[in-house]
Parts: C-alpha cells; sequence; structure tokens
C-alpha cells in the first residue's frame, strides 16, 4: 500500500462538527445583541483550539475549524464574496420532514471573491495546528454558488444584475479562482469543494431549484464546465478535492438517488484529486456507477453515517469496501462518515461523544484495512 503525506487520508473527514455549547449559546447573545462582535471571535477562537486539538488526539492528520464560525456551510462563503447580501428566503423547503431557517443570499451587483473573511478563518487554523497537520479549508462548490443564484427564488434578481449567462460563469470562477490564489498564498494546499447540486439529476429530486429551463444534459455539462474553469492550472502541490451528497440538515436529507445519472461526467472529467462520496444508506445507491472513476483519482468512501447516533457493524463495513474494490482497487479507497456532524450550526441529532465514537471506529477500521498511514 502507498503512503501519502496530502489528502485524501486513509482516515478521514469531511470537514464540519458539532457545535459545543459554549459557542452555541455564544452565537445566540451576539445574535441578540448581548455581546460584541469581538466576545463572540474569543469564544470562537477557544472552541476551535479545542477542536483542533481533539482532531489531532483522534488520530486525524488534517484538521479544520469545524465550521465554528458558520451559521451554514454555503450561505456564509456566499455572504462574503463582494456582490453578494444576506436576505430572508420564503422557498420552498427541500428537506425530508425538518424545516430549515428562512436565511438566503441574492446578488448585489458583481460578483467579486477580494478580502473573502475565510482568509482570516484558515490563517488562525494555521497558526495553531502542529506541523505536519494538513489544514483544510472548505468550500461550496462554485456550481453549488450557480445553482443558488438560478433557483426560483433568486432568477429574476440575478438576470437584473447579470442578463448574460455567460458574464455570471465567468465572474463566478473569477470569484473562486481569487479566494482559492489567495488561499494557497496563505499557506493552504487542501481545499474541498462541497457539492449537493449534483442531487438535482438524482431519481428523488427536489423541484425547488427548477427554474432553469434547460435539459438535464446541458445543465450536467454546464456544472462540469464551470467547476473545471475553477480547477483548472492550479498549484500541483495544491490538493482540490470534493464532497458529494444529498444534503445535511438536523440529520434530514434533500434528495436520494445513486450517483448513476452523473456518474460519467463527475467521475470521468471533473478535474480533481479525490472523491468524498456518501454512501452510508440504500439513498446512495450501489458502488456500480464507480466504475466511471478515473484512474488517477481517489474515492474517499462516506460509509459511517454522521446523522445518527448508532455505531456501525465494523464486518459490515469492511464487507463494503470490499464490495466498492471491485470497481476501484483498495489502494485508491480511503474511509470517512458521509458528511460533516454539523452542516449547520444546529448540528445533527447525535452528541460529541458519539461524534468522536464514529471517528474512532473509522479509524480502527482504516487501521485493519490499510494499516497506519
Amino acid at each position: 500500500m502507498c503512503t501519502t503525506h496530502a489528502a485524501p487520508f486513509r482516515f478521514d473527514i469531511v470537514g464540519s462538527f458539532l457545535r459545543p455549547a459554549e459557542l452555541k449559546e455564544a452565537r445566540e447573545k451576539y445574535a441578540g445583541g448581548e455581546i460584541p462582535q469581538a466576545e463572540l471571535k474569543a469564544v470562537e477562537d477557544k472552541c476551535i483550539i479545542e477542536l483542533v486539538h481533539k482532531q489531532k488526539q483522534a488520530g486525524l492528520k488534517v484538521a479544520t475549524d469545524g465550521e465554528f464560525r458558520r451559521s451554514w456551510w454555503h450561505l456564509d462563503f456566499f455572504w462574503g464574496l463582494q456582490g453578494v447580501a444576506k436576505t430572508e428566503s420564503l422557498s420552498v423547503n427541500v428537506f425530508k420532514g425538518t424545516p430549515a431557517r428562512s436565511q438566503s443570499a441574492e446578488l448585489t451587483g458583481k460578483i467579486s471573491g477580494n478580502h473573502h473573511p475565510f482568509l482570516e478563518h484558515f490563517r488562525f487554523v494555521k497558526s495553531i495546528a502542529d506541523e505536519g497537520i494538513i489544514v483544510r479549508q472548505t468550500l461550496p462548490s462554485p456550481t453549488q454558488f450557480l445553482h443558488h443564484l438560478v433557483s426560483p427564488a433568486n432568477l429574476d434578481n440575478t438576470n437584473d444584475i447579470y442578463p448574460e449567462r455567460e458574464e455570471l460563469i465567468r465572474d463566478i470562477v473569477q470569484a473562486y479562482r481569487t479566494v482559492i490564489s489567495d488561499l494557497y498564498a496563505a499557506g493552504c494546499r487542501n481545499v474541498q469543494l462541497d457539492d449537493c447540486s449534483w442531487g438535482q439529476f438524482f431519481e428523488g429530486r427536489s423541484t425547488a431549484f427548477d427554474a432553469d429551463r434547460s435539459t438535464d444534459e446541458q445543465r450536467k455539462e454546464e456544472k462540469l464546465r464551470i467547476n473545471n474553469l475553477v480547477l483548472a492550472n492550479q498549484p500541483q502541490d495544491l490538493r482540490l478535492t470534493t464532497h458529494v451528497c444529498r444534503g445535511n440538515f438536523r440529520s434530514a436529507w434533500a434528495t436520494y438517488g445513486g450517483y448513476e445519472p452523473v456518474a460519467e461526467a463527475l467521475f470521468a472529467r471533473q478535474d480533481v484529486d479525490a472523491y468524498y462520496l456518501e454512501y452510508d444508506s440504500e439513498r446512495a445507491g450501489g458502488f456500480e456507477p464507480l466504475r466511471y472513476m478515473g484512474k488517477d483519482k481517489k474515492v474517499v468512501l462516506g460509509l459511517i453515517t454522521s446523522k445518527t447516533p448508532e455505531l456501525e457493524n465494523k464486518e459490515t463495513i469492511l464487507a463494503r469496501i470490499r464490495e466498492a474494490a471491485q470497481y476501484v482497487e483498495l489502494d485508491r479507497l480511503y474511509l470517512s462518515p458521509q458528511c460533516g456532524f454539523a452542516s449547520t450550526e444546529e448540528g445533527n441529532l447525535l452528541t460529541e461523544e458519539e461524534q468522536w465514537a464514529k471517528l474512532s471506529l473509522i479509524r480502527e477500521i482504516a487501521e485493519e484495512v490499510w494499516g497506519a498511514e
């Protein structure tokens, strides 16, 4: 087996962690005007320092800030771009049985990635992480941003500012390239693009984002083109990966269905180094679509669920890894949770203790399958 000193790792994570009670309380007080931003930041800093230490103790070779400074996995990034404003939304809820908060983002002008606040978020984690630990920066994918801007709730506003679709695409791509370039200059060597937007092609697709009248094939090709324009000609030592799932809010999901409808475009032609793929339930389908996976690509199997507290049966997971190895050789397979534990600040329905028990199980299985790495 090969060993690596760059993402992905045999024992890996997606990015977000459950927020400690102390952090949740501080965010509530800040929202209510009870404490200033500086006091909130001090609590965030403290909780992130503790989290980075816990990740190291767990045996991880990668660290994130747990997305502790965010309310949402995607909207906070959008709000940090120039030309984007925070709004309230009355759009249709897409999560099964669980109403989400009514926050959104819309354009106020042309899009730019200059001076994004996530740059300082990264620098803080980089400053406290031990040498040899890879600090991962998670971002919503560029096509997730496009998907948001052309949703029914946003389409008219977006068209007012960008009457020409190609100009919108050009500015999205340039904004992302600016942010990634700034992150790289700050020492970032692993950017993960989180992408739920491929779910619009799955069997259980949501109709909440169907304002775009183009065909499925046209939309797939557009998504692939936008992502690849952002990924093109990046530094060779920058690991660019993507995470694909079907929604994650308070343990609820947004869509279901296997990867087959998008496998050829996503797995064979998207220019990432590795894929973090949701595979924790029947909603994700089988491993057969992995036959399209590019021969130079790595696959992180999200076989351990972050949605429920019960620990998986180790033998069942070992059997599923062997099954996946029929399509992608074992040396290109890795293991992680299927998603983060808290894609939004509410978090999934399990405790912090149960969260770390899940990671301990992943480490145990990874060491048994691939040995220490």
